[in-house]
C-alpha cells in the first residue's frame, strides 16, 4: 500500500503563489507516476499535473500550463505543486494521487489518493 499525506493548502490573493506538498510512504514501485487533481463544488474532479519518479517526465492540463510546476524530491519521497499567478478559478480541493507509470490525466488510472487540501484564491 501507498499512503499519501498532503499539506500546503490555504487562502491566497489572486496573482499570489502557493506550494502544495505530497509525502508518500509505504510500498513503492520501480515505475511510478504521481498526479495532482482538483475538484470544485458541483464539478467533476479534473486533472492538473503529473510527474514520473523515474526520469521526471511532466504533463500539465492546459488551464495551468505556464503557471503551475510539478516536481519531486526522490530522497524525501515528496511531490510538489508550485502554483504561481493564481486565479479565482483555481479555487478547489486539490488531491495528490499515485498510479502506474503510464497514468496520465484520468482519475481511474490512479490507485491511491490523499485526503485533499483546500486552495482558495480571492480576488
Amino acid at each position: 500500500q501507498v499512503q499519501l499525506v498532503e499539506s500546503g493548502g490555504g487562502l491566497v490573493q489572486a496573482g499570489g503563489s502557493l506550494r502544495l506538498s505530497c509525502a508518500a510512504s509505504g510500498r513503492t514501485f520501480s515505475s511510478y507516476a504521481m498526479g495532482w487533481f482538483r475538484q470544485a463544488p458541483g464539478k467533476e474532479r479534473e486533472f492538473v499535473a503529473r510527474i514520473r519518479w523515474s526520469g521526471g517526465s511532466t504533463y500539465y492540463a492546459d488551464s495551468v500550463k505556464g503557471r503551475f510546476t510539478i516536481s519531486r524530491d526522490n530522497a524525501k519521497n515528496t511531490v510538489y505543486l508550485q502554483m504561481n499567478s493564481l486565479k479565482p478559478e483555481d479555487t478547489a480541493v486539490y488531491y495528490c494521487a499515485a498510479g502506474a507509470w503510464r497514468s496520465t490525466r484520468e482519475v481511474y488510472e490512479y490507485d491511491y489518493w490523499g485526503q485533499g487540501t483546500q486552495v482558495t484564491v480571492s480576488s
